[in-house]
């Protein structure tokens, strides 16, 4: 089982998730990987790192850990655009990137038309998902495809993998069911976690409740993980909510990535 990390990516300085990449890297996790917004979902007034450039920034402020997207979105850029940019960190990164893309959702449309840029109907984002599929794959970019709807998990037959975010392990796993064969799937989600229950339950005061959150001590977020392996999972990319703001957050994860080594 490998171990991700989200980086602290909704502010203005790029210093803070660089840091948390470099520690990443030196306690022994497997990846790091950074979200593809314009803003946070739902808070425009908020600012996001540019996804790409930023990992062009990492892949010279790092050296072995695994880079990826969780997701690029087509229809955000042209698609050769996208493309483009996903093959040149490829190369950058010494193929350390996994380019992870997806469809976005209706949660998207508001960033998409705040800028002027169309937010095509499902079945054209559909097809552009599996275009760049296929011609990252033909530059040997590693490909995941995110997203739950079914479409989407078809079309991860044009990828290397599958991700399905936010879910709890049996949700999950019968979404996995209809993932074309043959695919290595994943999980991606957000976390909250404490070496205490005590500590676990304050912070899950502070930041609040959330669908999908998996909250509790470090043994809590080994139990969710242990789960998703033995349901196929070879991947479990975490987002802590307290990344940029508790030092420890990163050690705390290395604690379980240590635990499949």
């Amino acid at each position: 089982m490998l171990i991700g990390i989200s980086l602290p990516q909704f502010r203005h300085d790029a210093e803070p998730a660089v840091e948390v990449a470099r520690r990443a890297e030196a306690a022994g996790l497997d990846g790091v990987f950074v979200f593809d917004h314009l803003w946070p979902i739902g808070q425009p007034m908020r600012p996001a790192l540019h996804s790409t450039t930023l990992l062009g920034a990492l892949a010279a402020e790092t050296g072995r850990i695994t880079l990826g997207t969780l997701v690029a979105r087509v229809g955000l850029v042209p698609d050769a655009v996208l493309v483009h940019s996903l093959v040149t960190l490829h190369r950058m990164t010494g193929g350390r990137l996994i380019a992870a893309i997806g469809t976005g959702d209706s949660l998207n449309r508001a960033e998409n038309e705040a800028y002027g840029v169309p937010f095509a109907p499902v079945a054209e984002r559909v097809a552009a998902l599996v275009d760049c599929c296929r011609r990252l794959r033909a530059a040997g970019v590693r490909t995941w495809v995110g997203g739950r709807s079914p479409a989407v998990r078809m079309a991860a037959g044009n990828a290397d993998a599958w991700n399905g975010w936010g879910t709890d392990v049996a949700t999950w796993a019968a979404e996995a069911a209809g993932v074309p064969h043959g695919r290595e799937l994943t999980w991606g989600g957000q976390v909250l976690i404490g070496r205490t229950r005590a500590e676990a339950d304050a912070k899950l005061r502070t930041h609040g409740p959330r669908p999908g959150l998996v909250a509790g001590t470090v043994e809590d977020l080994k139990a969710h993980i242990d789960a998703l392996a033995g349901a196929g999972a070879s991947w479990a990319v975490c987002a802590p909510l307290d990344v940029g703001t508790d030092p420890d957050a990163v050690e705390m994860l290395s604690e379980v990535a240590a635990s499949y080594r």
